[in-house]
C-alpha cells in the first residue's frame, strides 16, 4: 500500500456493539503478511438491509446478497468479506465460491446459508481461491471478539491507506443504542454507490422494513453524493445490521436513530473520499439556485467529476472558468448571465463575468489548503445540493497503472 493519505483521520475508539463479534485473518487470498478475510457473527434475530451498486456487471457476492435478503426475510447471522480478489466476472466459478463460503460460515454459526451476507473487493476477473477462504474460517470464527473492530476495518482494505470507522450514540424509545460502521474505498468511487464496501452495525431493535427505508435515505445523502473518479464499482455494497440486543421496543420512534445513522454514513463516505487514490485535497461543492434539487446534484457531480476542475485544484490554480465549463456541460438549465462562482468563500464571478475588484490572493491561499470549498449559485430556482470529491494527481495514475502487479 502507498503512504498514508495526508487527509487521513485517526481510527476513533470503537466500543462493543451488543450482539456483534468480529475479527480478521490472513487467508493468503492475494496478499502476503496482512489480513484479507473478515468475519462478523451476529446475534439470533438480527435484521439486515442492503443498498447495492447499480453497475450492470455486478460481482457474484452482490447477486448473492440480493437473493439472500429476499430468502431470509431480512435476517442475518453472519458476514464474510474478503479483500484482494473481487469475485467479479468469474462466471459459474464465482457463484460456486459464494455457495461454498456461505455454507461454510453457516455451519460454524448454526444458521442457513441465506442468513450469511457476503462482500468481496479487489481485482476483477480472477477466480477467487475459495479453498483458502473456507480453510481459514474455522480458526477465524474461534477468534472472533466484541473488540475486533480495528482488525475488521483493516482486513477489508485494498488500496486504502488508512482504516475507516465511525460510531455514534442514539436513543430509541428512551433506550440508549449505538451505531458503528466500517468502510473501505479509495478508487473506483462514484454513485451509484460510491470499489466501496460499508458495513454498519447497531444494537437497536429495528424491523427490516424500517432498516431499508433508513438506509436508502442515508445513502442518498452520503455515499451517493461522493465521487473520486466517476467510476461506479461492480462490488459496491452497504449493509446495515440491527441485532436488537439493546432491548428497545420495535416500532418506537426512530428519529434520533436516523440522525446517528446518517452521521455515521456521511462520516464514512467522506473518509473514503479523503483516501481517494493519490488525493491531496478534500473538495466540498455546494450548488444552490438550480431548478430542482436533483438538477443541483447533477451540476455538482459534473463539477466534481471534471478532470480539468480536479487537476486545477491539484495544481492549486484558482481557475473558475473550468467550474463554469462543468456547470454548462451538466445538461441542466443554466444561464451564463445569472451564474455565480465562489472558492473559499470568495465570490469570483457573477452575472457572466469577473466580480469587479476581484482579488485572487485569498482564493490562492485557500487553494493551498487541504480542504477546498467551491460554491455555485445557478440563479434560476430553489434547488440545492452538496457533493464531495478530491483532487486528481499523478498518484492516481501511479496506483492504477500498477494495480495488478
Amino acid at each position: 500500500m502507498s503512504s498514508i493519505s495526508p487527509l487521513a483521520l485517526p481510527l476513533p475508539p470503537l466500543p462493543p456493539v451488543a450482539g456483534v463479534r468480529l475479527g480478521a485473518a490472513a487467508a493468503g487470498i492475494r496478499y502476503e503478511g496482512r489480513t484479507d478475510l473478515v468475519m462478523a457473527e451476529l446475534a439470533a434475530g438480527t435484521t439486515v438491509a442492503g443498498v447495492f451498486t447499480r453497475n450492470l456487471c455486478p460481482g457474484a457476492p452482490i447477486d448473492w446478497c440480493r437473493a439472500a435478503l429476499a430468502q431470509s426475510g431480512g435476517h442475518a447471522r453472519a458476514l464474510i468479506v474478503n479483500a484482494g480478489n473481487a469475485n467479479v466476472f468469474t462466471g459459474r466459478a464465482g457463484v460456486a465460491v459464494c455457495e461454498a463460503t456461505a455454507a461454510a460460515a453457516a455451519r460454524l454459526v448454526g444458521c442457513t446459508p441465506s442468513e450469511v451476507m457476503l462482500g468481496s473487493t479487489g481485482v476483477i476477473g480472477e477466480v477467487l481461491p475459495h479453498e483458502r477462504l473456507t480453510a481459514a474460517l474455522p480458526a477465524l470464527h474461534a477468534s472472533l471478539s466484541e473488540d475486533g473492530w480495528e482488525q475488521a476495518s483493516r482486513g477489508i482494505m485494498t488500496t486504502d491507506t488508512f482504516p475507516k470507522a465511525s460510531t455514534r450514540k442514539a436513543t430509541v424509545g428512551g433506550v440508549a443504542v449505538r451505531v458503528t460502521g466500517i468502510a473501505k474505498g479509495s478508487g473506483m468511487i462514484a454513485p451509484d454507490m460510491a470499489t466501496m464496501l460499508c458495513f454498519v452495525f447497531t444494537d437497536a431493535a429495528v424491523s427490516a422494513v424500517d432498516l431499508r427505508a433508513l438506509l436508502a435515505s442515508g445513502v442518498s445523502q452520503s455515499f451517493n453524493c461522493t465521487t473520486v473518479d466517476s467510476d461506479t464499482s461492480t462490488s459496491d455494497a452497504v449493509l446495515l445490521f440491527a441485532t436488537g440486543q439493546a432491548g428497545n421496543r420495535v416500532g418506537a420512534p426512530l428519529g434520533d436513530f436516523a440522525r446517528a445513522l446518517d452521521e455515521v454514513l456521511l462520516d464514512l463516505a467522506l473518509q473514503v473520499v479523503r483516501d481517494g487514490e493519490g488525493a491531496q485535497k478534500l473538495v466540498r461543492i455546494d450548488v444552490t439556485g438550480a431548478v430542482s434539487d436533483a438538477g443541483a446534484k447533477r451540476i455538482g457531480m459534473s463539477i466534481a467529476n471534471s478532470p480539468l476542475v480536479k487537476t486545477a485544484i491539484a495544481g492549486e490554480d484558482a481557475n473558475w472558468g473550468r467550474i463554469v465549463m462543468a456547470v454548462g456541460k451538466a445538461g441542466e438549465p443554466a444561464d451564463r448571465d445569472r451564474l455565480s462562482v465562489a472558492v473559499g468563500g470568495v465570490w469570483m464571478a457573477r452575472e457572466g463575468g469577473v466580480v469587479p475588484g476581484y482579488d485572487e490572493a485569498p482564493v490562492s491561499a485557500h487553494m493551498r489548503g487541504r480542504e477546498i470549498g467551491v460554491a455555485v449559485d445557478i440563479g434560476l430556482g430553489e434547488g440545492r445540493a452538496t457533493v464531495w470529491t478530491c483532487d486528481l494527481t499523478h498518484g492516481y495514475i501511479d496506483i492504477n497503472g500498477s494495480y495488478r502487479s
